[in-house]
């Protein structure tokens, strides 16, 4: 028998399969133009016989195709394909149409970072250790939320964040970092990132605001505002932190992460904070000050922070728990000027209306039941020996190459090359055998920095610091 249709039907021969699997076959053929427009079905009869299916079976497939609009019903006459329905001949070609993408967006920022393969023990920057977490708890108070949430009538949380959570974090940067705010000045963002985000949405008008960041500094820091259409003026950064007597007088933002800088690990000096936060209020700019892990400290009393030391309402206090908890929380926070809170609040609402009220609920009575703080004083120690073995390989094992930069907080540590000259040649190396490390040029946005290598530490032990600096020591002999 000639085939009803110029191309093969492949029907199953499961019970209850057959409408579905030939309605399937006879849309992709009209999606694809192996059936063209104003085309006349074969009758259902003969597509019946020609298939060896029951007629109410084809019957079927073609009403379904008629509900679907794929093809026009017609008094006394097959149905016949639909005008509307024609689709490209060919192939879609590949990649990106960024002709319709706004104009900032035409060029990336900040690209996703690709998925690393990489051991367990590695020292990638920025991660806290799972398995000193208190997870039982965090269980329970999840399931007590839920349970509580229950009870409750639905509801949208406030933009601002839940009244206790908002608390909750005024009181623990008030203990932990003597940050001198109230629940009404902190704002619950999903992480730093969209604290960063409102921020620039808020201040930055576009093609006319300057920002200066640190050089090298936090990529995601910079595209937040770039992608505000902000001009980022790149600063230099030394052993005392931002070069603040570089700052050009026409910036009106200024970016730092004073306690620990990113990537370097330097502090900003107290002479040096207090020069910046002299030139914010003579030029009438703001600061944004990123504490992202500053309450691992290992040194003596940490420097106040900025918002501390601020007379004059000019610093945006931006933390975050995915160090001293974990990252997927996605829970930020921003301490605002009182001038600011209610165009921050207008701006989290336009873009995000509110972070999801559970985990609010459950962050608020870790850290009101003092979870966090019992963490972190366990998690304090545990860093500090890491640290040590650190320091410790860089002096012996790699003192030949490597110097450390001084540093007393956080979860990483950076060292510079004894000889800039032999970094492009030793890098690759020292990357490969210590799985996750990254240069510090990755965190520039030119390539005149002095070069460096930077090693988180909060996800390997000690013995692996060593061992792993033991095999680099060989391959780089």
């Amino acid at each position: 028998m000639e085939p009803v249709f110029p191309f093969p039907v492949q029907l199953p021969r499961g019970a209850g399969t057959l409408t579905q699997a030939l309605h399937q076959q006879l849309r992709a053929a009209i999606l694809d133009g192996r059936l063209p427009p104003h085309a006349a079905l074969p009758a259902t009869r003969k597509v019946a016989e020609a298939l060896g299916v029951a007629r109410n079976t084809v019957v079927a497939a073609y009403d379904l195709l008629i509900a679907e609009g794929y093809l026009v019903p017609r008094q006394g006459a097959r149905p016949q394909v639909a005008e509307f329905a024609r689709r490209r001949s060919k192939p879609a070609r590949a990649g990106v149409d960024e002709s319709r993408f706004a104009p900032a967006w035409r060029t990336p920022f900040l690209q996703p970072s690709p998925a690393r393969s990489l051991p367990e023990r590695n020292f990638r920057l920025g991660i806290p250790d799972h398995r000193h977490f208190p997870h039982e708890v965090w269980r329970r108070l999840m399931a007590q939320t839920l349970r509580r949430s229950a009870r409750e009538p639905f509801a949208y949380a406030p933009s601002q964040g839940i009244p206790a959570l908002r608390e909750a974090i005024a009181q623990h940067v008030a203990f932990a970092r003597a940050v001198a705010c109230g629940a009404d000045d902190v704002i619950v963002t999903s992480g730093a990132q969209q604290a960063f985000d409102l921020i620039a949405r808020l201040l930055v008008t576009p093609g006319q605001t300057k920002v200066a960041v640190e050089e090298p500094g936090y990529p995601p820091v910079r595209a937040a505002f770039a992608a505000a259409g902000a001009q980022l003026v790149p600063l230099p950064v030394d052993d005392e932190g931002l070069c603040v007597e570089r700052l050009p007088e026409d910036v009106r933002i200024i970016s730092v992460t004073p306690s620990h800088q990113s990537p370097t690990g330097v502090a900003m000096s107290l002479r040096r904070r207090a020069d910046l936060l002299d030139f914010a209020r003579r030029h009438r700019a703001v600061i944004v000050e990123d504490d992202y892990d500053g309450e691992f400290r290992f040194g003596g009393r940490p420097l106040d922070a900025l918002q501390t030391l601020d007379g004059d309402a000019l610093v945006f206090y931006v933390g975050t728990f995915s160090k001293s908890m974990f990252p997927s929380l996605r829970k930020g926070f921003v301490v605002a000027p009182a001038w600011a809170r209610s165009g921050l609040v207008t701006v989290k609402h336009c873009v995000d209306s509110h972070c999801d009220g559970i985990t609010q609920a459950a962050l608020a009575a870790f850290i009101r039941d003092g979870h966090l703080a019992r963490h972190v004083r366990h998690m304090r120690p545990i860093y500090a020996e890491r640290r040590a073995a650190l320091l410790d390989g860089l002096q012996h094992l790699l003192g030949r190459w490597l110097q450390p930069i001084p540093s007393e907080a956080g979860l990483h540590l950076a060292a510079r090359f004894r000889d800039p000259a032999r970094a492009a040649r030793l890098m690759p190396t020292i990357l490969r055998y210590a799985a996750g490390a990254e240069s510090t040029a990755d965190y520039a946005m030119t390539r005149t920095i002095e070069p460096a290598v930077t090693f988180g530490y909060g996800v390997i032990d000690p013995h692996a610091i060593t061992k792993a600096f033991a095999q680099l020591c060989r391959a780089m002999t």
